[in-house]
């Protein structure tokens, strides 16, 4: 393709009505012809997500580079099958700082710096330089936030003028916005649609396709209305449904002829090959697995989005459906629920990555009864870390052993800073992050799943203390995976139990619908057998 293609996707009305998705979604449908690279535009002043809190903000998703960037980016890699990259990501935090240095550089040979020209001229230069540096055939660009606030108007403007640096026949808009269906009037409302347009085009944008969120199928009458006033063909107003899987939105978008609007528009030929990911979607489902998921993020969901999509893609390879148990260790912990109580019926267990104290105690008791009942689990990070503090202490008779993250005076720390982490004072792309090797010993159930080398993401201060690893270690407790020079034990199982695995990566981060990670595939494996019982 001699000239990139830029698909540029906007959003209106409220925020969270899921333009990542719809991004990776439309990239999905091109990416089997095309190569496909995806920007996300962060309005927020931060650097990246990495300090952000959870419940705030969603999780953060880690890199194969160590970039910690926005949780659309794990749909960009799980649709696209890419990997992404920390430069793909821009936040006016890394906006601004850029033209700060050029300021103080003198590249702008004393001008009055201003937003516009020169921050828009900035965003508009780095899309261009990736869309050339990647070698892309086709930019999908997906602008934060909603139209109309503060912080992406600068966005706005770039993409707008866009256009006239490649070519109008070269940028395709898309707009995503919400079609509510109030309560006590059961009909769609359309209003909300032509508002987000009219604001839309008061910035100069004049969008090629119209999303329209609603939890049915948007009614003719409806899409004519949204045609006539928002000044796009009929055909170019399409649904984005409410769906009982993400992975379903490219089926549903291709039977709208979203594929035939943007190929035309391009002028490019557009026949997704999209038939094996179809056949996973819709292979029925056998059984229902119930899973644990045991953190103090669980009144969020999207603080392990990652985990739960990871679950799905190895559901769909053992034809089970998952159903995710929230639990809230803080209340084990505290003695409001007991730990037997609140794993009764649950086939498998997942403790995920976080940080601190508070839970701490409930996760080890909920990682207890899975050892020592044979529930199948799987430790990831933090998950990993305290199932070493629980064999330290309830099988190798080390009071007190802990992490110095939870108690700095602990008599055993078995858990401790990675010494490259003392001293570290900062607390931003700080940690040990991105993608490393992982050398597998042979024998051991993670060899069966991996072989000699894994590549696996990370994202931690914390380790499993050197010294201990010899007094740990037995007939039952095997570290199966460790970095290069065996220092950093990286991956922990037992023995003689139907699946009891931890990892100090985050192995979610790179599982797929098409791929999933073979940690995950495992703990489904074992509890679907589990469930036959």
């Amino acid at each position: 393709m001699p000239q990139t293609k830029f698909i540029v996707i906007t959003g209106g009305v409220l925020s969270g009505l899921g333009k990542g998705i719809a991004s990776a979604s439309i990239g999905k449908l091109l990416s089997s012809q095309y190569r496909v690279v995806p920007i996300k535009l962060d309005g927020y002043l931060n650097v990246d997500p990495g300090t952000m809190n959870p419940i705030e903000h969603g999780e953060v998703f880690v890199l194969d580079d160590g970039g910690e960037v926005d949780m659309d980016f794990g749909h960009y890699e799980r649709f696209l099958g890419v990997t992404c990259k920390f430069e793909w990501n821009l936040t006016m935090g890394k906006v601004f700082d850029a033209i700060r240095q050029r300021e103080r550089r003198g590249d702008y040979l004393g001008k009055t710096v201003q937003f516009i020209p020169h921050v828009v001229d900035h965003i508009k230069e780095h899309l261009l330089a990736t869309a050339r540096k990647e070698k892309a055939d086709v930019m999908l660009v997906e602008v934060g936030g909603t139209v109309g606030d503060l912080e992406s108007e600068l966005y706005v403007e770039a993409v707008r003028q866009l256009k006239y640096a490649v070519g109008e026949r070269n940028v395709f808009y898309v707009h995503l916005t919400y079609i509510p269906i109030p309560s006590g009037v059961n009909e769609q409302k359309s209003k909300p649609t032509q508002q987000s347009v009219a604001l839309l085009r008061s910035r100069g944008i004049q969008p090629n396709l119209i999303i329209g969120r609603c939890k049915e199928m948007i009614s003719p009458s409806v899409r004519r209305k949204i045609a006539m006033f928002c000044d796009v063909p009929e055909e170019a107003v399409v649904t984005g449904i409410d769906v009982d899987n993400v992975y379903k939105i490219p089926l549903h978008l291709a039977e709208q002829g979203v594929t035939e609007i943007i190929g035309k528009h391009f002028e490019i030929p557009l026949n997704p090959d999209i038939g094996a990911w179809e056949e996973l979607l819709t292979a029925p489902a056998e059984r229902t697995v119930h899973i644990a998921i045991c953190g103090k993020y669980t009144k969020l969901g999207d603080s392990y989005a990652s985990v739960i999509e990871a679950l799905n893609h190895a559901g769909a390879h053992v034809r089970a459906k998952v159903k995710v148990h929230w639990i809230e260790t803080t209340d084990i912990e505290t003695g409001k629920k007991d730990a037997d109580e609140v794993l009764k019926g649950i086939d498998g267990v997942i403790v995920p990555g976080g940080f601190g104290a508070r839970g701490a105690e409930g996760k080890i008791a909920v990682i207890e009864r899975c050892r020592t009942q044979g529930i199948p689990y799987l430790g990831i990070c933090y998950g990993m870390q305290l199932a070493v503090i629980e064999y330290a202490r309830h099988v190798k008779g080390l009071a007190g052993a802990n992490s110095t993250e939870i108690d700095a005076q602990t008599p055993h720390p078995v858990i401790d800073l990675l010494p490259e982490q003392r001293g570290v004072t900062d607390k931003g792309a700080t940690m040990r992050l991105g993608g490393h090797d992982v050398r597998i010993r042979k024998g051991t159930q993670a060899h069966g799943m991996f072989g000699d080398i894994a590549r696996l993401r990370f994202r931690h201060r914390w380790e499993v203390d050197p010294g201990y690893v010899k007094r740990l270690e037995d007939e039952t407790l095997v570290f199966s995976g460790t970095d290069g020079d065996g220092r950093i034990m990286q991956v922990l199982e037992l023995k003689g139990h139907p699946f009891f695995m931890g990892t100090q990566a985050h192995p979610e981060l790179t599982s797929r619908l098409e791929a999933p990670s073979p940690f995950f595939l495992g703990l489904m494996k074992a509890a679907v057998a589990r469930e036959e019982k």
